[in-house]
């Protein structure tokens, strides 16, 4: 199995009304965190989709491949094709760039479920919901560059629930997303 990692980092932050990926946490903006873990996973290839402006602000670690989104306005789905377009792999996860607590230890159990069961969806499910990062084996590849908008994945995992395998990460908590203000105060 060959994982490609694909770190969506290119959205504009528009329910935040900042860049919150360069909002800073523990002395580095939240999309440096995101980074740096997936230069520690233990994947075939790694690679960040973004935009020119954030790419100038970040350090990539060798072994990272950025690709710059042209156009992020047009939704989640946009970097998604993007990142699928230059992934190699036989697996795709995608991960997303506003979770500053994920460690490797929160991602390997999700890495070991996919090996496992190489034809599933695999992702987390956090308070009854499904939850980043997911996992998708190459036979949705078609249909994850047929999506539009900012619905991400969602839209595949949802109609093919047969294909879908959710884990409970033991640290729940790690998996917080930032989305608002409110978030990003809970982070301290």
């Amino acid at each position: 199995m060959k994982v490609s990692a694909i770190l969506l980092a290119a959205g504009l932050s528009r329910r935040m009304g900042t860049d919150k990926l360069m909002l800073e946490y523990q002395g580095k903006p939240l999309v440096q965190h995101s980074i740096d873990l997936l230069s520690k996973l233990p994947v075939y290839e790694s690679i960040i989709v973004t935009s020119n402006a954030r790419l100038k602000s970040i350090a990539l670690p060798p072994g990272i491949w950025s690709i710059i989104n042209p156009t992020p306005e047009n939704g989640q789905s946009s970097s998604i094709r993007i990142g699928l377009e230059a992934a190699t792999g036989t697996h795709y996860m995608f991960m997303t760039a506003d979770q500053p607590k994920l460690t490797p230890d929160d991602i390997i159990p999700l890495l070991q479920v996919a090996k496992e069961n190489p034809d599933k969806i695999i992702y987390p499910i956090i308070d009854n919901k499904p939850n980043s990062p997911t996992i998708f084996p190459e036979h949705f590849r078609t249909e994850l560059l047929c999506l539009s908008g900012d619905t991400g994945g969602r839209e595949i995992r949802d109609n093919n629930k047969k294909s879908c395998l959710a884990l409970e990460p033991e640290h729940q908590k790690n998996f917080k997303d930032i989305d608002s203000k409110e978030d990003f105060d809970d982070l301290f």
